[in-house]
């Protein structure tokens, strides 16, 4: 029978126990200083990122807020000005109707011998000249209308005729080839289209053109262009 070997104490089979790395703890204190500085930086940066960006987007809509506000305000003064500026009209009208009605009633013959005056420098050497006025004024306009002929050298042959139709201060004049009519109710008329073509212009942002408001007063007065 084989003999047992016997344990021997004197070989050292543990290999040893490695030493555990070790830090003073000053270090281990400023380490953690550093990790919690650098922390409360980058937290402080994203929160004053994430601030501004709020205040951005905060500062951003409350500039549309105001330019919305202010388009809307800009748009009611502008409707409001047009309003009051139809109103003005209507009434600068209603005031020159007024006027001129109390003027005619007044000076019946000032439109009236003015236009015909007009007429006869034109027309001194048409062999006639018909002048309808209104019943009222047949007399008198007789007289006034033959000594204006006379005046502008007219040398042809004046007809004056009184017209139920015909209001006082208008007239209509005829010769061979032509004629012309003073007619408040045709001038009131195309004052009142020309007052609601402007306002609409205005509504519109338009504009009448000068040509179109011209003519459109030529016709109103029913003098030849």
């Amino acid at each position: 029978m084989a003999a047992t070997a016997k344990y021997l104490f004197d070989n050292d089979f543990g290999g040893g126990t490695a030493a555990k790395p070790v830090i003073a703890l000053a270090d281990h204190a400023a380490k953690i200083a550093q990790v919690e500085a650098e922390a409360y930086r980058n937290g402080y940066a994203a929160a004053e990122a994430k601030a501004q960006a709020e205040a951005k987007r905060d500062t951003a809509a409350m500039l549309a807020k105001i330019a919305t506000g202010l388009d809307e305000t800009r748009r009611r003064l502008s409707t409001l000005e047009t309003r009051l500026e139809a109103e003005a009209i209507e009434i600068a009208i209603a005031t020159a109707r007024k006027l001129c009605a109390e003027l005619i009633a007044r000076e019946p013959f000032a439109e009236l011998t003015a236009l015909v005056g007009d007429c006869f420098r034109h027309l001194a050497g048409a062999p006639h000249v018909v002048v309808r006025v209104a019943e009222a004024l047949y007399g008198e306009a007789q007289e006034r209308l033959t000594a204006i002929a006379r005046d502008r050298g007219f040398d042809g042959r004046l007809v004056v005729l009184a017209e139920p139709d015909i209001a006082p201060g208008d007239c209509r004049i005829e010769w061979a080839d032509g004629g012309v009519t003073r007619n408040r109710a045709v001038i009131d008329s195309a004052i009142d289209e020309l007052v609601t073509r402007y306002i609409a212009a205005r509504q519109s942002g338009a504009a009448m053109p000068p040509s179109a408001i011209s003519q459109q007063q030529q016709q109103s007065e029913g003098l030849p262009r």
